[in-house]
């Protein structure tokens, strides 16, 4: 479980295909470098993704952590183009004593969605087209979560099918969300505690006011 208030923001060294998916070295800054220190097993959301520390090596500027990611994840996320030298947000998994500053997010990629436009005045602002499935958990004010950073909706168009979020200073200064351009890709997890509520009232709200059948008594 995360926060979507990225860490830091590493780099990733080398992208190499293996029989399960691909391995994903990447470069991560001592800013990373808490108590305790990341170690094998642990799990950590890079860009929006959970991926399982495989191997954790210090680096000249902190460590370099490789992470095995699936056939299956590299289908439903950017993972899998991602190039050596691109940015990616780090996130540790969160405690029970974590302060919550953003929402919960599980790192459970529902989609890779294309930025479809940016503005500028009078902020920063980025318009995203999800794909049509997941327009029903995007909520007016709702948070949602793009390449791991949690983020407030500021505008949506049920009807067109797109909608937006504000970019302030400090986003811009900490993560690498400044750079998205139309066109780019990025990873979309839409709150969970949404998603569980319109699956219920999608498969069990009618159900919900007849009586249940009970089970017969054992002679």
């Amino acid at each position: 479980m995360y926060t979507g208030l990225i860490h830091s923001v590493g780099q990733i060294l080398q992208s190499s295909p293996t029989n399960a998916g691909r391995r994903l070295l990447v470069a991560a800054p001592n800013t990373l470098l808490t108590t305790p220190p990341p170690t094998a097993g642990e799990s950590i959301n890079i860009d929006g993704c959970c991926l399982s520390l495989v191997d954790c090596q210090p680096s000249p500027d902190g460590l370099a952590m490789a992470f095995d990611a699936t056939h299956q994840t590299l289908a439903n996320t950017t993972l899998g183009g991602l190039e050596p030298g691109t940015p990616v947000h780090l996130e540790r998994s969160c405690t029970p004593t974590t302060l919550l500053g953003g929402h919960l997010v599980q790192g459970h990629v529902d989609a890779a969605a294309t930025v479809s436009q940016v503005t500028e005045q009078p902020q920063r602002r980025i318009r995203i087209a999800p794909p049509a499935h997941l327009m029903p958990f995007i909520t007016p004010r709702g948070s949602i979560c793009i390449a791991g950073v949690s983020l407030t909706i500021a505008e949506l168009s049920v009807s067109d099918g797109w909608f937006e979020v504000a970019l302030i200073p400090d986003t811009l200064a900490r993560t690498s969300l400044g750079s998205l351009k139309p066109g780019d890709r990025v990873n979309l997890e839409c709150d969970c505690m949404v998603k569980a509520l319109v699956h219920w009232q999608q498969h069990y709200a009618d159900r919900a006011d007849k009586k249940p059948i009970e089970p017969k008594a054992t002679p």
